[in-house]
């Protein structure tokens, strides 16, 4: 179960919804076997079925401007809503592409790739941190924000990609 929020400022007003305990989930994806650009839109289409809004934070504008034109096309009998800061769409889309710590779009799930930096996720219900093992920045980086996270004593979870493909928890 989970509470929700409605804060009002003088420029927007926004739901945000935390876990029932106060805590965020944070969860690890070890990419091995599958590049971020199968892997993401599976995730997203998976988040978009709770009824959940996405923001995907990402660390360069070569990777957004990549990303964008990818969830149009990923697949050719289905494309993924969504919306950048920079086009104007972002808060009205259920997934936000952005370089930017705000949760522009109510967000419920932050993905976070390309080693980008967590900052505040306590204004969402689940973070997911998706890393390439062969990268060693972006294992550095996944690695620091696990130990951040366990020393919170943040939920974290760790799913590891087995070698025909599926996820597998690992603990």
């Amino acid at each position: 179960m989970a509470c929700a929020f409605l804060i009002v400022s003088s420029q927007i007003t926004t739901r945000i919804k935390v876990a029932a305990d106060g805590q965020t989930e944070i969860w690890f994806y070890h990419l091995e076997h599958a590049p971020l650009e199968r892997v993401l839109p599976e995730l997203l289409e998976k988040t978009l079925a709770k009824g959940w809004r996405a923001q995907v934070r990402v660390g360069s504008q070569e990777r957004l401007d990549a990303l964008n034109t990818h969830l149009w096309t990923y697949r050719p009998e289905s494309f993924l809503p969504h919306g950048t800061v920079t086009e104007g769409r972002a808060p009205d889309q259920p997934i936000s592409l952005t370089l930017e710590e705000a949760n522009i779009n109510q967000a419920n799930a932050l993905f976070l790739v390309d080693s980008a930096p967590p900052g505040d996720v306590s204004r969402y219900e689940r973070c997911i941190t998706i890393f390439d093992g062969k990268d060693d920045e972006a294992l550095r980086a996944a690695r620091d924000f696990w130990k951040q996270a366990s020393e919170q004593g943040r939920d974290v979870t760790y799913w590891r990609q087995a070698d025909h493909g599926k996820w597998e928890k690992k603990t």
